[in-house]
This record gives structure tokens, C-alpha cells and sequence, in this order.
């Protein structure tokens, strides 16, 4: 039963953050398509996030806000906020769900005049803000990002069974994977993670994070990737190209050439084994049908890691922290994470860098052999 909610044609759910944290909003939209089925469902969210909503069905549109306006003058940066508040307004939205906690989208929420507007109890922020909201709902402290988006929703009788994440692959990114695939002579599918039982197997390794003290010890990381090299497996890194990301990639394999023996060629050990190197040249949907053929996902604390769990591919996620709220939302994973210190009194920073470089290279390969034939180890 829906709770009081009375001719509700036209809904918003805002969630202005990154990549990751969009991607973990998906079984939202799910809950209400199943909840009002013939209502317009719309997304908004930060510019260069958008694409991991795009093609959903249970979403009608998605409305972009454009971070860039921050870089603007103040006067040109406040016309610019005003007219994208009135687009806003205009839509004539009956419902809003604000899953950003944030002092701008509660005050989109408020000024797009809609009568139900539902989010968290908001924490922080400025003086009244949660009286911008109609429905509201108690955050609960250790529940992962997933159920804490539907408990807004949940709280008031919108709910669904199905919390499986969403993402949509277009054709153009599997001809991508496909040329890829044909060039470094990998047998596209069915790969071992989707029942199939091609000759080579297909490890996926992206080692950055956006921020990176949630990243893994670059040493360690291309220890990892020579072992896999080593034991005949293709193994495609991937990384955004971000300048600091593309750099700790490349440095990784770099490393990674440097534990190479002398007599043979960098990168190509194991007869069929070796790396492809795709860091930086990707677009989100690539990405993901990169994640989608491959037999493993390995990874840290990122978006890539969700939207390798998205498309139900298995997960060997590498933490520093955060495991209840942001680990990987699918059946087949493993998370390594080892509290070595007291959280309490420390940076959060501090806290993960410290936790991370007490997780080995065995550690993570001593995982990464339950995804695989016995014959590969």
C-alpha cells in the first residue's frame, strides 16, 4: 500500500554526487515503476554521471546540472542557478526523492513545487533545511548505500523486492569489447562469470579510485597483475582519465614490466597471457562491457568496482574502509579489508591508507583463485 500519496503523475529523484554513488540509486527507480507505473520518472544529477542512467526503462529522462556553474562569476554563476531552478519548477514535478543530503538539492526539492518531497533527515547543512521536505526518514547507521536509498521510500510504503543494481550496455560498447577482444585474440563469449567455458580466461583490473587514498600499494597491485600474466591470463587495466589516475595506471605498469625477467618481452609471459592496456580510453558504457566480458573483476573502492558488480560480474574488491555501506551489491564477490587500527581519533584518510597496506599481494591472489579453474594455479 502506498502511503497517502494522491495523483502522483511526475517524479524526480536527485542524487548530485559521482559516478558510484548514481549507480547505487538504480533499484530506486525500479521501486517506483513498480509502484506508479504509467508516472513520468525522471533523474537528476551531476553533469558526467548521467551516462550510468542512460537507457534504463524505467527511467523517462534525465536532467543534467552542470557542476562547471561553480567556476563562474558570481553574478553569471546566479543566473545560471535561477534558470536551471526554473526549468525545474516548470516540470511540474508532483514528487521529488532527494538521495544527495546535500543544501542544493534540498533547495531544487523544495523550489520545484512539489507536493511530496521525501529524503533522509538531513545531518548538517544550513538552518531549517529540513523543513524543505514533506516525508522524512532516519538514517540507518551500517546499512549499505543501496537499502539506505530505498528505505526513503520504503518508510512511506513504496517498496520492491528486486534491489538488484541496473545498467544498460549499448551496442556500440560491445562492438567496442568485441574489436578489442578480436585483436588480441580473445574469444568474446560466453565468459566463464556468464556460464560459458572459452580457452582464455578474461581478468578486468582496474586499479583507481577518483579519490586515491582508497587505492591499493602500486607494488602490490602489479605484483598481482604479473602473477596473473604469469598464470596465462589476458588481463585488461582500465582507469579513468584523469590525470592522477592515468599516472598511478601507468606507473603500476610500469612496476608490473619491471617484474618481468630480462629474456622475455614486457607485458607477455604465460604463452597466451599479457596485458591490455585501455587506461584512460574508455567511456563509462565501454567500461562496463569491458566488465561484462571478462571472467574477474579486481578492484578498489570505486564506481568501476559497482559497475562490475552491476552487470553481474564476479568481485574481488580490495578496502580500506567503508565495507558496509560501499561494498560491491552482487552475489559473487569477495572483499579483503583488514582493521588494523582504532578508528576513533584518526583521519578518515589516515584510517583506510593504514588498513590498506596490510591486505598482501597474496591475500588478494588467494581470493582471486576461488574465481578460477584449478588448472590456471
Amino acid at each position: 500500500m502506498i502511503y497517502s500519496f494522491k495523483k502522483v503523475k511526475r517524479i524526480l529523484v536527485i542524487k548530485l554526487r559521482h559516478i558510484g554513488d548514481v549507480l547505487l540509486t538504480t533499484p530506486v527507480f525500479r521501486a517506483l515503476r513498480e509502484n506508479f507505473p504509467s508516472s513520468y520518472i525522471a533523474a537528476l544529477v551531476n553533469s558526467g554521471t548521467e551516462e550510468v542512467l542512460s537507457g534504463i526503462p524505467s527511467i523517462n529522462d534525465i536532467f543534467i546540472y552542470d557542476r562547471n556553474i561553480k567556476k563562474l562569476n558570481p553574478l553569471i554563476r546566479y543566473q545560471r542557478e535561477l534558470s536551471f531552478l526554473k526549468q525545474i519548477r516548470m516540470q511540474g514535478f508532483d514528487m521529488t526523492i532527494d538521495l544527495t543530503s546535500g543544501d542544493r538539492s534540498a533547495i531544487i526539492s523544495f523550489v520545484s513545487g512539489a507536493r511530496y518531497r521525501l529524503a533522509l533527515l538531513p545531518k548538517n547543512g544550513f538552518l531549517g533545511k529540513k523543513y524543505l521536505y514533506s516525508h522524512l526518514t532516519k538514517k540507518q547507521n551500517g546499512q549499505h548505500m543501496v537499502l539506505q536509498n530505498l528505505e526513503v521510500l520504503k518508510q512511506f510504503g513504496i517498496d520492491t523486492k528486486n534491489t538488484e543494481l541496473d545498467f544498460f550496455i549499448p551496442d556500440d560498447a560491445r562492438l567496442f569489447v568485441k574489436k578489442v577482444f578480436e585483436e588480441n585474440n580473445i574469444p568474446l563469449y560466453p565468459s566463464l562469470s556468464k556460464g560459458g567455458q572459452r580457452g582464455v580466461k578474461v581478468v578486468h583490473v582496474h586499479p583507481t579510485s577518483r579519490w586515491l587514498f582508497k587505492c591499493w600499494t602500486d607494488e602490490y597491485m602489479a605484483e598481482v597483475i604479473r602473477w596473473l600474466i604469469d598464470k596465462g591470463l589476458k588481463v585488461i587495466v582500465t582507469s579513468s582519465p584523469e590525470k592522477h589516475e592515468l599516472e598511478k595506471a601507468k606507473n603500476i605498469l610500469s612496476l608490473v614490466d619491471e617484474l618481468t625477467p630480462l629474456h622475455i618481452p614486457p607485458l607477455v609471459r604465460g604463452g597466451i597471457g599479457g596485458v591490455i592496456d585501455l587506461c584512460g580510453k574508455t567511456t563509462i558504457k565501454q567500461l562496463a562491457a569491458i566488465a561484462d566480458a571478462s571472467d574477474l573483476f579486481i578492484g578498489v573502492d570505486s564506481a568501476p568496482m559497482h559497475i562490475a558488480a552491476a552487470v553481474g560480474t564476479p568481485v574481488v574488491a580490495i578496502f580500506g574502509g567503508g565495507v558496509n555501506s560501499w561494498r560491491p551489491w552482487c552475489k559473487k564477490n569477495v572483499i579483503l579489508f583488514k582493521e588494523t587500527i582504532n578508528r576513533k581519533g584518526i583521519k578518515r584518510r589516515e584510517y583506510i591508507k593504514a588498513n590498506l597496506l596490510k591486505i598482501t599481494p597474496n591475500d588478494v591472489i588467494r581470493e582471486v583463485q576461488k574465481f578460477l579453474p584449478e588448472k590456471i594455479y
